[in-house]
């Protein structure tokens, strides 16, 4: 996160600090790719049973929803994207992660989460890809 601009790496810390204590026994995979930092939270170590993720580009972070996420109810209507999956929202401060519409969203995913999380279990840290490339413009320069 440190190659992100400040305001960038605060607001995905405060995430991820979330994020941690919302869903503890997860797996956390990071995917530092060609556009972004993700960091995904999964029952296990497949992806595909992803929950939650962060995603840190060059200017935001977005935090999305991963697991049929078009049903969320979201009476604040945060939610942004038009796929038949994935929804996202974009954290514009750290303490967004904290705002109760954005907690309430979190809480609904972790409940429908299939296969479930075990909280007994010990947080895993995966790191899933490293990308040599970077999109123009996708880190800048302090």
């Amino acid at each position: 996160m440190a190659r992100y601009r400040p305001e960038v790496a605060q607001i995905g810390r405060a995430a991820l600090t979330a994020l941690r204590t919302e869903l503890p026994g997860t797996a956390e995979m990071v995917y530092d790719n060609y556009n972004a930092l993700v960091i995904g939270f999964s029952t296990s170590e497949r992806p595909s049973d992803a929950i939650l993720s962060i995603g840190l580009y060059a200017r935001w972070v977005n935090l999305y929803f991963l697991q049929d996420a078009t049903s969320l109810p979201d009476p604040d209507g945060l939610l942004r994207g038009s796929g038949n999956v994935v929804r996202s929202v974009r954290l514009t401060s750290p303490d967004e992660i904290g705002k109760p519409a954005v907690r309430a969203l979190i809480r609904e995913a972790v409940a429908r989460a299939d296969p479930p999380i075990d909280p007994t279990r010990r947080r895993r840290l995966t790191i899933r890809a490293v990308s040599a490339r970077r999109r123009p413009g996708s880190r800048p320069r302090k």
